[in-house]
């Protein structure tokens, strides 16, 4: 099995709790760094493609001129039924990608948040539980795809997780986090950690959460693959 991830920041890659997970069960594990320029490999040698999270908006093309290209890839790996997994900016670039609407949201998110599962969903579609605990950075949301499947929602933001098809979901939160990577995010982030804000939760609050936090969400995090990998 060839997982591919693409990464967009150096503080935010290498999978998280995710990548022991993948190489437990013989996955092979390349990466396209953007941010060094690197380039992507061809979409029928990649069995899962994860796409990570990062500080810019996917509507930054001047900036970043490679979004272009990455949206055209997971538009392709979608098209051609390949498993798909959008994590945070990953999950506005899936949504972009199928012709999706992104934009700030009315509140930032920062910390950990609970999120809902949505009601009424169909078969074919990944289940969260009532009521999770997630770990969230983002200002932004999207509107939902056409033919998307909402699977989660927070009273801050209710595009949280969506599934199109069988293969791709997008997840506006951070289920993969672990505690360096948490500390990594704060260091390079502190200057979102607005006081007063509703969504907002403190440096202390954020790196204070114990390992049953860390735990539940790297449990949804390996439902989620399996899912997909099903």
């Amino acid at each position: 099995m060839h997982v591919h991830y693409l990464q967009h920041v150096p503080f935010e890659g290498d999978l998280g709790s995710m990548k022991d997970w993948l190489l437990q069960r013989g996955a092979r594990i390349s990466c396209t760094q953007f941010f060094a320029n690197e380039a992507l490999p061809e979409i029928e040698s990649i069995d899962l493609l994860i796409v990570m999270g990062g500080p810019m908006s996917i509507n930054d093309e001047a900036e970043f001129p490679w979004l272009v290209t990455e949206k055209r890839y997971i538009r392709t790996m979608i098209a051609a039924g390949k498993p798909v997994l959008g994590i945070c900016l990953g999950a506005q670039l899936i949504a972009s990608s199928q012709g999706a609407a992104v934009y700030p949201n009315a509140e930032k998110e920062i910390g950990w948040l609970p999120i809902h599962a949505a009601d009424n969903l169909p078969d074919h579609a990944f289940r969260f539980p009532a009521e999770a605990t997630v770990f969230q950075w983002h200002g932004e949301t999207f509107d939902l795809p056409a033919d998307a499947i909402l699977l989660a929602s927070s009273p801050a933001c209710r595009h949280q997780a969506f599934q199109v098809g069988n293969k791709a979901i997008g997840l506006q939160f951070h289920l993969e986090i672990i505690q360096g990577s948490a500390k990594d995010l704060v260091e390079n982030c502190e200057h979102e950690l607005v006081e007063g804000k509703p969504y907002i939760q403190s440096k202390a609050e954020i790196l204070g959460a114990d390992a049953a936090h860390y735990r539940a969400i790297h449990t949804l995090a390996e439902e989620v693959l399996s899912f997909l990998l099903a």
